[in-house]
């Protein structure tokens, strides 16, 4: 029996001296879409002993890429613009009502005129025309709730044959 346990130990030992051997290994590219950048500049604090220099954090301005809203400006969807729309039926049921507003004085009004109603029916909505982020702020204040997703809804517009917002589209109709 102590004869097995110090075998035992002593395979532990060469598996322990040996896995950090085994754990470095160079990096492998697997799949490189042209937009990689490489690793090495973010290696540099974990090989060197080198103190980091301190910035002043005021001072660095955050790289967030598509969490800045600014980055999503100008939102347009050609083809839509504020206005009239006249109710009338449609043949593609919607699993979830959702709604297309603008950032203009018309849609801001709607959205404060049917905001209790949106909710109640669990409707979504697309912000699809906003210049800039004071835009943004202005349809967040007012959905106070809602979800409004930022997109060009000219696809959508065509397909339903809709050319204003803006509009309210429920399971079987389109209204304002």
């Amino acid at each position: 029996m102590a004869r097995f346990s110090r075998q035992w130990w002593m395979w532990l030992a060469i598996i322990c001296l040996l896995t950090p051997v085994m754990a470095y290994a160079e990096l492998t590219v697997i799949y490189d879409s042209g937009d990689t950048e490489p690793i090495a500049p973010f290696l540099g604090p974990f090989e060197s002993n080198n103190e980091i220099p301190q910035q002043d954090p005021r001072s660095i301005e955050p790289q967030i890429g598509a969490a800045d809203p600014k980055s999503w400006l100008p939102i347009q969807s050609p083809g839509l613009t504020p206005g009239i729309v006249q109710t009338r039926s449609h043949d593609r049921p919607f699993a979830r009502p959702f709604f297309l507003i603008g950032s203009d004085t018309r849609s801001w009004q709607w959205l404060q005129d049917h905001r209790e109603q949106l909710m109640e029916i669990g409707a979504v909505g697309m912000l699809v025309q906003a210049e800039t982020v004071d835009d943004l702020g202005a349809i967040a204040a007012l959905a106070d709730g809602l979800s409004i997703l930022p997109a060009s809804a000219s696809d959508i517009a065509k397909a339903l044959g809709i050319s204003h917002y803006p509009v309210l589209i429920s399971t079987h109709a389109i209204e304002q």
